[in-house]
């Protein structure tokens, strides 16, 4: 077996300054000093062949073609694939959603490796779906005893590799266990809700990943990929990842679920993977997102995604939103620093709302009491309309992300400095005259910028761009804010145009982000934060961004 070389993590040092940029430690790296070697832009193909069973067609530009060629013509370099155990009932009718057993993975998995995608299989350890709330042993399992069971697992992950290798389609990685906060094949490799003890779920673990070490050959390598959900929760993923690394599982990568409506902001999840990568040392991917493109229902049955979860996403139910979210979160993950924000897969691209392309069956329904699965609830989160068409949003895969103009955008070249390189600090009397250190953590690499005093102040720091085309700018930054302030905004001036202005929001706990557009007409873009402040308020900024959007 070869396992690839992992890449050396420097710590995550979080502080603030006053209009400045502060750090315990000078920095080591800048956010994006490393680009990211193969980025994934990938999507989860599990229902793809049971949508085009029961009539489903696509296209793209309005050419009609395999679905799964579209996107990869678009961009989309990896498929990942559920694998369920025995996704039948005993007199042999399948359970739906997908009904992904071995034999139809393994021919999805073709057809993604034919049009040059990379493989991530997914192994539910489960006849059907397993998520947090349910990891239901497969029903040929459940009279295993604890060590029947490891050998079980071992010899089956053994035997899936190496019936994938003879089919031609050797996946690049492989998932033990689908959104495992909760552990594995219940009740053997429980954890949470009260059972601490991890040895259980950490035998089932290794033993899985042994089976797959087992098949390698000379030369082949598999990343191990190791999933939770909720990727905003930091507290979750130290609590899990301690535990397991403490028991001494292998792994590769740290895969994480994140739905902006339920699993915390933006702002949350990046702090979330540039903590986890640097204390363990290993990559993150996420491997689930999406975003809704309208608040329609396809099959009028109901959906996941309607108005409270747009609200609390923060994303307009649109097409034009969904695609800002993908490119929001795609900047997040490259900017993890050292390289290690691997990438990102998008759940079920291609689910479109034909008649019988749901959830799962009335077998399905039954044999694993479930109910409310005899409907597709993610048509408005696909990345094709009901009619199969190609929504904009799926250009982005193949996208090179727009450079970000601005200077010294993440606060990361100087370390502790009261002047950080390419900004202006105006601030009568001084708004830097009592730094403090706090341990809020930044958005993106070890540093942020803060304005704070313990007196009234007024502050400003700001940039000048020149020689800049002429066109549609967009000018964006994270911020955490106290409030107190009679005036905090991030503006944009001086570019031909009346100066545009965005409030910053007030948020003390959670990273917001806050953007303005401006056209430029004159070839120049004077952008910053202003903020009159009573004294003890404070303003924290970080990822400043200044990208031609048009």
């Amino acid at each position: 077996m070869t396992r690839r070389a992992r890449r050396p993590a420097s710590a995550i040092i979080a502080a603030a300054a006053l209009v400045l940029v502060a750090a315990a430690l000078p920095a080591t790296t800048t956010a994006a000093a490393v680009e990211p070697d193969g980025f994934v832009m990938g999507g989860d193909l599990g229902m793809i062949h049971e949508v085009e069973s029961l009539g489903g067609t696509f296209s793209r530009g309005g050419v009609v073609g395999d679905p799964i060629e579209i996107m990869s013509d678009a961009g989309m370099n990896l498929a990942r694939l559920r694998l369920w155990v025995d996704p039948y009932t005993v007199t042999g009718e399948p359970y739906g959603g997908g009904t992904n057993d071995l034999a139809t993975t393994i021919a999805t998995a073709q057809r993604a490796r034919a049009a040059g995608m990379d493989i991530l299989l997914d192994f539910h350890l489960s006849d059907w779906w397993a998520d947090p709330g349910t990891q239901t042993a497969p029903k040929a399992w459940r009279g295993l005893t604890y060590s029947q069971l490891v050998s079980t697992v071992r010899a089956y992950t053994e035997d899936v590799i190496d019936a994938m290798r003879a089919a031609g389609v050797l996946p690049d990685m492989v998932q033990m266990g689908n959104e495992i906060p909760g552990g594995i094949l219940w009740d053997h490799g429980r954890v949470g809700n009260g059972v601490s003890d991890f040895t259980q779920l950490a035998g089932l673990l290794k033993a899985g990943i042994a089976g797959v070490d087992a098949s390698l050959r000379a030369g082949e390598d598999i990343e191990i990929v190791l999933h939770l959900d909720h990727g905003g929760d930091n507290a979750l993923y130290r609590w899990w990842f301690d535990a397991i690394t403490a028991q001494g599982v292998p792994f590769d990568i740290i895969g994480l679920s994140y739905y902006p409506f339920w699993h915390g902001t933006m702002g949350d999840l990046a702090v979330n993977l540039n903590d986890i990568s640097a204390r363990y040392g290993k990559d993150v991917l996420i491997v689930e997102t999406a975003y809704g493109w309208t608040l329609g229902d396809g099959d009028g049955l109901g959906n996941s995604f309607y108005t409270s979860e747009a609200a609390t996403g923060g994303y307009p139910a649109s097409v034009a939103g969904q695609t800002a979210f993908l490119r929001d979160l795609r900047d997040i993950v490259r900017a993890v620093p050292d390289g290690r924000g691997r990438g990102l897969i998008w759940w079920e691209p291609g689910w479109l709302p034909v008649p019988g392309a749901n959830w799962g069956t009335e077998a399905g329904k039954i044999d694993n009491d479930d109910s409310g699965i005899l409907s597709n609830p993610w048509d408005n989160q696909t990345l094709f309309d009901w009619s199969g068409a190609a929504l904009p949003t799926l250009e982005v895969f193949g996208e090179t992300p727009r450079p970000n103009l601005a200077v010294n955008g993440g606060f990361e070249q100087d370390g502790y400095t009261n002047t950080p390189s390419g900004w202006g600090v105006w601030s009568p009397g001084g708004a830097h005259a009592n730094a403090v250190f706090t341990q809020d953590p930044a958005v993106v690499g070890a540093l942020k910028l803060t304005f704070w005093k313990s007196t009234a102040y007024t502050a400003s720091i700001y940039q000048t761009l020149g020689g800049l085309p002429s066109g549609l700018y967009r000018v964006s930054a994270w911020t955490l804010n106290s409030g107190g302030q009679s005036s905090a905004y991030l503006y944009a001036k001086n570019s031909g145009v009346p100066e545009r202005q965005a409030a910053l929001p007030v948020s003390p706990n959670d990273w917001k982000r806050v953007s303005l557009e401006v056209p430029v007409t004159n070839g120049t873009l004077e952008f910053g934060f202003y903020s009159e402040a009573a004294g003890g308020t404070w303003l924290n900024i970080d990822d400043v961004r200044v990208e031609r959007i048009g």
